[in-house]
């Protein structure tokens, strides 16, 4: 087997590193975490002195298409493609992320909607000047959920995909024990972010036979989980308040160029 070369960007140490153990102990666990393996030292060192969004645009122009970039997976000494696809069948694929410099801070939410496996629709906003990561990322998933009733209502399968474990266990897991308990944590404690967390369930709760949801790797370029990122990222700097849908062109390149959170 070739070696391979990685470059952490975003991680508890960052550089140019020769072994997969330790890319993975400077970035598990980390939902911000930037890193990317290559071929040569050179081509390492060169990514490196650059950015993550530059050389993921970068490796997505050099495979000739704007759908499948590679990444390495935690785990993994070999690349994988990480494409739109899913790792479950749906009719409609729907990634949702939040963004929050700092944190809590300015916080954005954004979504990216995929038919058949081809990107049909970008979505952003929710803007709070006083924000947080969970709160965008919650509003994110209440958004997702609002888009995928429509669709389920047509017969249509529906999975909605999220880096945030947070928000998933929030309403997979959690919730129907805090509304047990009379909406607490126990003994009174109280529930973080709790009206978008009820509003999610509640939707959920109607959705739950037919809906899928995913977690997956944030920063590992999944091209759906990467787009979601720059409409947040899009949605904290334009300071949109309203959910809207992304006019421009779908040129996925130029997006993904775009800063990231």
């Amino acid at each position: 087997m070739a070696k391979k070369y990685y470059v952490v960007w975003k991680g508890a140490k960052t550089g140019v590193f020769e072994q997969w153990n330790d890319v993975k102990s400077y970035t598990q666990g980390r939902a911000d975490a930037q890193y990317m393996g290559f071929e040569s030292k050179a081509e390492a060192e060169l990514a490196f002195q650059s950015t993550y969004t530059k050389a993921l645009t970068k490796r997505s122009m050099s495979k000739g298409t704007t759908t499948k970039p590679t990444s390495y997976v935690k785990g993994s000494n070999s690349a994988v493609k990480s494409s739109a696809a899913p790792t479950k069948n749906a009719d409609i694929n729907i990634y949702c992320d939040g963004a929050c410099s700092p944190n809590p801070g300015k916080s954005g939410t954004g979504m990216a909607v995929y038919q058949q496996q081809q990107l049909i629709e970008l979505w952003y906003g929710l803007y709070e000047p006083m924000g947080t990561n969970n709160t965008a990322e919650l509003n994110g998933m209440l958004e997702a959920f609002k888009y995928a009733q429509v669709h389920i209502k047509q017969g249509k399968t529906v999975q909605v995909l999220s880096d945030s474990k947070y928000s998933i266990d929030c309403i997979t897991k959690w919730a129907k024990g805090w509304q047990a308990k009379g909406w607490t944590r126990g003994k009174g404690e109280e529930i973080k972010n709790l009206e978008v967390i009820k509003q999610c369930f509640s939707l959920y709760q109607t959705l739950k036979a037919q809906l899928i949801i995913s977690h997956v790797k944030g920063h590992a370029n999944i091209e759906g989980n990467e787009l979601s990122d720059r409409m947040a990222v899009l949605a904290r700097t334009k300071r949109t308040e309203g959910f809207v849908q992304y006019q421009d062109t779908l040129d996925i390149k130029a997006i993904l160029a775009m800063p990231s959170g």
